[in-house]
């Protein structure tokens, strides 16, 4: 890797140490080569343009900032720059991840129905920003992506659609495990990249092997965590939390003596 391209991937995070964005970028290329192993362009292709759009806005808002644009904040930061005729990244995003789910929803294995395609589609695209929404601390996210893979993997494949959902499962678990010790050790980061590819490969194997009501059941946990990070700090609610705050804090590094640096390209982490 070329010194111009490290230095274009360092970040400063919340406690004021130097990560890479490098984690990130192997991670989706990590997931996405793992989900090609279902053997379905659809899934692939989903999983590496969620990548990509990730990716882009990871080095290209840096980068605005930087010039002195505005850059828009959360999902009501960036739909509003769009009412207003500005396309940001994340509005983008915003707008292609939904379309690729919809159309991996749609040539999934076996669809039950224009419904719960629609759903199928918003489960994918709202796990994948929820996983992003909590990547805000080092470990956070890959503490909720983890075991919800593994839980997935639990079940058995006796189908086509169920094996395709085991083996998405294993491509969100084994890239995460991976990344784990670095992104705990504030040595990497995932990035909007990395923590939407890695949502949105748990989200695509949940719409595999799990029957409706319990897919609309866990969608409607997934908006109604989106619509409240809208209005509430999940930072501030971890840390009111006994339990939820050990959690967090497990397994990181203590936090440094002298008092952090603002996140010098507005990274949350």
């Amino acid at each position: 890797m070329s010194g111009a391209l490290r230095a274009e991937l360092r970040r400063t995070n919340f406690s004021g140490r130097s990560v890479s964005l490098a984690e990130g970028a192997l991670v989706v290329a990590g997931t996405v080569a793992l989900a090609a192993r279902t053997g379905r362009a659809s899934e692939t292709l989903t999983l590496a343009g969620i990548g990509a759009l990730g990716l882009v806005d990871d080095l290209l808002e840096p980068r605005q900032r930087r010039a002195g644009l505005p850059v828009s904040k959360g999902l009501r930061g960036h739909l509003g720059a769009l009412r207003g005729g500005r396309l940001t990244t994340g509005a983008a995003k915003a707008l292609g991840i939904p379309l690729l789910c919809l159309a991996g929803a749609a040539a999934g294995p076996a669809p039950r129905g224009g419904a719960m395609v629609l759903a199928d589609a918003a489960l994918v695209a709202g796990s994948a920003n929820l996983a992003n929404l909590l990547d805000l601390r080092p470990g956070r996210a890959l503490k909720a992506v983890l075991p919800s893979a593994a839980l997935l993997m639990l079940a058995r494949p006796a189908t086509p659609r169920a094996e395709t959902g085991h083996r998405l499962a294993q491509a969100a678990l084994l890239p995460g495990l991976v990344a784990l010790p670095a992104d705990l050790r504030e040595r990497g980061m995932l990035g909007d990249a990395g923590a939407n590819v890695l949502g949105a490969a748990v989200g695509t194997a949940a719409t595999r092997l799990l029957p409706a009501p319990a897919r609309i059941g866990l969608l409607g946990g997934v908006v109604a965590l989106t619509l409240a990070s809208e209005k509430v700090s999940f930072s501030a609610v971890i840390e009111r939390t006994p339990a939820l705050r050990a959690l967090d804090r497990l397994g990181r590094r203590p936090a440094p003596t002298a008092p952090p640096r603002t996140a010098s390209e507005g990274e949350g982490r």
